[in-house]
């Protein structure tokens, strides 16, 4: 039911039409299609507001896998799966359940180091004085539940950028409440992941990580951010997926694009070359950008 300004409610045909109901408190008329950029704009506006409100001056961007398993999680998984197959031994289905919760355990070191690396940086780079380099994931499990769980480990507060999708992704319980955001639009999404990254660290992944990935590696190969390091968690994983020497071969990238990323193994490597690329100093100049992110 509507109300006047003076408080007083009126209910007639007309205050009961939706033409009557305020354009924003209209759901079904912000919805339309022709409303879209309106929606586009209210979802870049949202976090950056936020964002600012809490003094969130740069960031590190933790990319990942959603399906790494915390250790205990990986224990309980592989110890219900032998539990299962010790009664039905001669199962093939349980038997390879096993293998699959053994791999799953093995993938728990980058869950561990990513937990690591978001304590780290954390206990680092955040002071009363300012919020830098806040570590900021995509807001779900595995690897980004992880890295915000090192920040909430490290009493830090840590952002969390959610997608709506339609098997619900929900904020991991690691993240600062008052910095955990949900996204409709991936490309929005996307942006906010980088309008103040300093770096990002990209562990195992699959195809929502190569995407965030290459499209990262792209922006600074064309210009459109400047260079930051791009660093790889577990060289052998990405070697074996993608083989970037045979891109040079093909001459599809040049010798020097693989300049923009660099392999790291531990937390600390990771952290140790982020602050000496960011450290005071004489730099090599940033590549011009064409237009503002």
């Amino acid at each position: 039911m509507n109300k006047q300004p003076t408080g007083r409610t009126i209910d007639t045909p007309q205050t009961r039409s939706p033409s009557f109901t305020l354009s924003f408190e209209d759901t079904d008329f912000l919805l339309r299609d022709e409303l879209r950029p309106v929606r586009l704009q209210l979802e870049l506006l949202k976090p950056e507001l936020v964002l600012q409100d809490h003094n969130i001056r740069s960031t590190i961007v933790v990319f990942g896998s959603a399906r790494v398993p915390s250790p205990e999680d990986a224990a309980d998984h592989c110890s219900e799966a032998n539990t299962a197959l010790a009664a039905d031994p001669d199962n093939p289905e349980l038997q390879r359940a096993v293998r699959a919760r053994e791999n799953q355990r093995r993938r728990c070191r980058y869950y561990e180091e990513a937990q690591r690396f978001g304590r780290l940086v954390s206990e680092a780079a955040q002071t009363p004085q300012g919020r830098d380099y806040v570590i900021m994931t995509g807001g779900g499990p595995g690897i980004m539940e992880a890295a915000n769980r090192g920040a909430a480990e490290a009493k830090r507060v840590s952002v969390g950028l959610n997608i709506s999708l339609p098997r619900e992704q929900m904020p991991n319980p690691y993240i600062t409440p008052e910095l955990a955001f949900q996204f409709h639009y991936f490309a929005l999404r996307k942006m906010h992941l980088l309008m103040r990254a300093k770096a990002l660290v990209v562990f195992p992944g699959g195809f929502g990580t190569l995407d965030e990935l290459f499209e990262t590696l792209t922006l600074i190969q064309t210009g459109k951010i400047d260079p930051m390091p791009v660093l790889l968690f577990g060289e052998e994983y990405w070697r074996r997926v993608i083989n970037f020497d045979v891109m040079v071969e093909e001459g599809v990238i040049s010798p020097s694009d693989l300049d923009i990323f660099h392999f790291v193994e531990s937390a600390d490597e990771a952290w140790n070359f982020i602050a000496a690329f960011n450290a005071p100093g004489p730099k090599e100049p940033p590549m011009q950008r064409n237009e503002p992110l």
